[in-house]
């Protein structure tokens, strides 16, 4: 595998760990700095941020190249960590929410390193390229709670060190990008027939059925797992359970999204992408029949709620991830930009929308029927998947004849 490609695996490892640090401390801040009712405005900012920087990231990298853009997000990341720095001595909620806009800027950077991890291993090789930056997260699982808590006490300002830490993130990361060598730089463009080609419109590229499924199978992971992640900890508080409870299955949570990455590619690879989605579609079903069992009482204690959380990190995963690598064959190498940010723009959206309104709907609807309406969003996937299977089988006579 080629050094690019474990250098871009630590380069996600740091940035899960900020993304985890944040979930950890923001929602305590922003009640410190306004009130409880605006505690999770940080954290709608970030996305905001994201979602905001998802079309020009891949616009940008496809301009200056890849290693470029990402030197360019962790700089707008380290900027939000030193602007958080001073909100928190200033105790300036305003500016707080400004600094964590900035850092979801840089996040949204960062989820392109798959893609550039994709680019930079050889053809054979690419869904374990993916496959190994991903499992990168395994990592942040462990080192992110661990940073939250050790740099909380750092600095007299209550979470002050959590952001000097998440400074420092940002700046190993920059460390690291100054050792890799990726293809294509400046350009974005590969040798062969196809980069000469001149690009599609955009709608001929989006009415794809493989990008069609690709990007579907992805909001469906993002959107489910991050609707029910979201509200079991406000289910499990609602059931008696500590916060020790609560952090520790979150964080086994986080590792059951990230630890099969590295064995999904070889599986998508043996396969097929179709088959894994399917796949990762039954285990988000199986995590929202567990959250039914519990409120039937048919389970009972932290154990459902744990089985649950990690079913539905492995469907995140095995969604997600062959979506990842169905999005490479839809395009040309001169549509890569456009193409890529119209993903990352619906599926982060997807991300920003079902996180802001994740606490919202358990509030009104409650844990169990959240998840039960769940249910028909994961076989949309499954849906389309066979749509496209008859409609190939009824195209295959024609052809042959």
């Amino acid at each position: 595998m080629p050094l690019a490609v474990t250098l871009l695996s630590l380069c996600q490892a740091l940035l899960v760990s900020g993304n985890i640090l944040l979930i950890a401390v923001s929602p305590l801040i922003g009640a410190q700095l306004a009130s409880s009712s605006w505690s999770t405005a940080p954290v709608a900012t970030q996305w905001l941020g994201l979602m905001c920087a998802t079309i020009p990231a891949s616009l940008i990298t496809a301009r200056l190249g890849r290693r470029r853009g990402f030197v360019l997000g962790n700089l707008c990341g380290l900027a939000g960590a030193g602007l958080a720095v001073l909100a928190l001595h200033l105790q300036h909620f305003g500016l707080f929410l400004f600094s964590t806009w900035l850092v979801g800027i840089g996040i949204g950077f960062g989820q392109l390193y798959r893609f550039a991890a994709m680019e930079a291993a050889p053809p054979e090789q690419r869904e374990r390229a993916i496959g190994l930056v991903m499992g990168g997260g395994v990592l942040a699982a462990f080192f992110g709670p661990w940073l939250a808590r050790t740099s909380h006490a750092l600095a007299d300002t209550p979470f002050l060190g959590s952001f000097i830490g998440l400074g420092a993130l940002y700046l190993v990361a920059l460390l690291l990008l100054a050792f890799i060598r990726l293809p294509s730089e400046g350009s974005g463009q590969t040798v062969g027939d196809d980069a000469v080609a001149p690009p599609r419109p955009l709608g001929v590229i989006l009415r794809q059925p493989i990008f069609l499924l690709a990007v579907l199978s992805a909001m469906v992971g993002y959107g489910v797992m991050n609707l029910a992640m979201t509200a079991t900890p406000l289910a499990m508080a609602h059931a008696g359970h500590g916060f020790d409870h609560v952090a520790t299955t979150i964080q086994w949570h986080v590792v059951a999204m990230f630890l099969p990455s590295f064995f999904t590619g070889r599986l998508v690879a043996r396969f097929g992408a179709g088959t894994m989605i399917v796949t990762g579609c039954a285990f988000l079903l199986a995590s929202l029949a567990t959250a039914q069992l519990l409120a039937a009482d048919y389970l009972t204690g932290t154990q459902g709620f744990f089985l649950g959380l990690i079913l539905l990190g492995i469907g995140w995963n095995f969604t997600f991830l062959p979506a990842t690598t169905l999005l490479t064959h839809c395009h040309r190498p001169s549509e890569k930009a456009r193409t890529q940010a119209a993903n990352e723009f619906l599926v982060f959206t997807t991300g920003a929308v079902t996180a802001l309104l994740a606490g919202p709907l358990v509030s009104t609807l409650g844990w169990a029927l959240l998840n039960l309406l769940l249910i028909p969003a994961c076989l949309l996937p499954i849906a389309l998947l066979a749509w496209r299977q008859l409609a190939l089988r009824a195209d295959r006579p024609q052809i042959e004849g």
